[in-house]
């Protein structure tokens, strides 16, 4: 048999906040896979090196975890007061799947830098030496999000002494806003409820807060679950019966949060809800060795993605946590102290995060009007990513 050679795919490696993904521009992809659907699903699996029996991705470009199991599609923006259009896909790890239903907020603060460095950015919009505010629209979710990317002589500055838990090295600080970050089609809060109970058949009934802002997101009680609110990964990954109740939780609410019509349709869709525990500010360890005091945080969060528990805090879980903390009487507002607050600081496995967000009610409508965090980012390689035909 004769083999054909591997193709050529222009593409750029990159860190967004706490994770890692493959960026392309849209008009490098092969010309079948510059438009949604099978072709463009197959050439990006094989890229990221899935599905793999192994979970290791050793054959692909992915690291193995959600949070390095992903793809990032760019191109100069078809919308207006936009600059580029953004689309994200999460990589199963063991399934020949590919989760097209939401956003990364990590990976969000890579995308300006991507944009500046490929041309997809008016160059009249970038300063020689400053901030340059890049406007992108999310095509996952069809929302805007500004991205305030550091400029030196003329180039986009990676490097800085910003330092965020989950990542190792310091680098420059890029500030993202997510604009009406809420789903503009219904409500934040599906039920119209700031709390509901979900009933899970041979499980339990829990309070939950339900909100789509940044991500649908199921917010729980530590507590409830039988947590303290401070655990690390190991103490949850390792425990398939409690990975596999976390997820018939997590699908019973999908259904009832309207994302799907019965649980077993979660199984398609695994990037969202999210689905996460709080609780108070508790002083625990960080997975780095970092002591965490209980005066340094609001609240405490731990949150799943993909099936596992987090390392630390996907993007778009912090954007909800944000909006949730700053509506009195949610779990996550209750779990910070109650009241009115426009910001929180609350602690993960890797250490802690400071977020904001601003919401008001009209008509008796919670409505977000943004949530900001700083991230940072920067390019780990570049070059050409090679995919063999026959696969894909």
């Amino acid at each position: 048999m004769t083999f054909k050679p591997q193709l050529r795919v222009p593409a750029t490696y990159m860190r967004g906040g706490t994770s890692k993904g493959v960026f392309f521009n849209l008009s490098s992809l092969p010309e079948a896979a510059q438009v949604p659907g099978e072709a463009r699903d197959r050439l990006l699996l094989r890229v990221i090196g899935s599905p793999d029996p192994y979970a290791k991705q050793t054959d692909g470009m992915g690291g193995a975890t959600s949070s390095t199991s992903k793809t990032v599609i760019l191109s100069k923006s078809e919308k207006a007061d936009h600059d580029v259009d953004y689309l994200f896909g999460q990589v199963a790890i063991d399934k020949p799947f590919i989760d097209w239903s939401g956003n990364c907020g990590n990976l969000t603060a890579a995308v300006g830098a991507f944009a500046i460095s490929n041309g997809l950015v008016d160059a009249s919009r970038i300063p020689e030496n400053g901030i340059a505010v890049v406007r992108i629209w999310q095509a996952n979710i069809e929302k805007t999000i500004i991205a305030h990317v550091p400029m030196a002589n003329g180039e986009v500055q990676e490097s800085g002494d910003f330092e965020l838990d989950g990542v190792t090295f310091p680098a420059a600080e890029v500030v993202v806003e997510f604009i009406d970050p809420a789903d503009g089609d219904a409500d934040m809060f599906p039920s119209g409820n700031l709390v509901d109970q979900l009933e899970v058949p041979e499980i339990g009934t829990f309070d939950v807060t339900m909100i789509n802002a940044g991500i649908p997101t199921l917010f729980f009680r530590a507590e409830d679950l039988g947590y303290t609110g401070v655990e690390l990964q190991e103490a949850i990954n390792g425990d398939d019966a409690a990975l596999a109740r976390f997820e018939q939780i997590r699908a019973y609410g999908a259904v009832k949060m309207g994302l799907i019509e019965h649980i077993d349709e979660a199984k398609v869709r695994q990037h969202t809800p999210k689905i996460a525990f709080v609780c108070g500010a508790k002083a625990y360890t960080a997975s780095s060795g970092k002591a965490i005091s209980q005066q340094d945080i609001d609240l405490s969060v731990r949150a799943l993605s993909m099936g596992k528990l987090h390392h630390a805090m996907m993007g778009t879980a912090a954007v909800a946590i944000a909006t949730a903390a700053a509506i009195p009487g949610t779990l996550v507002n209750l779990a910070a102290g109650g009241g009115e607050r426009n910001s929180v600081t609350f602690g993960h496995p890797s250490g802690t995060l400071k977020v904001g967000a601003e919401a008001e009610q009209v008509s008796g409508r919670w409505l977000a009007k943004k949530a900001v965090m700083s991230r940072s980012a920067r390019v780990v390689m570049e070059g050409h990513v090679r995919v063999p035909q026959e696969q894909i």
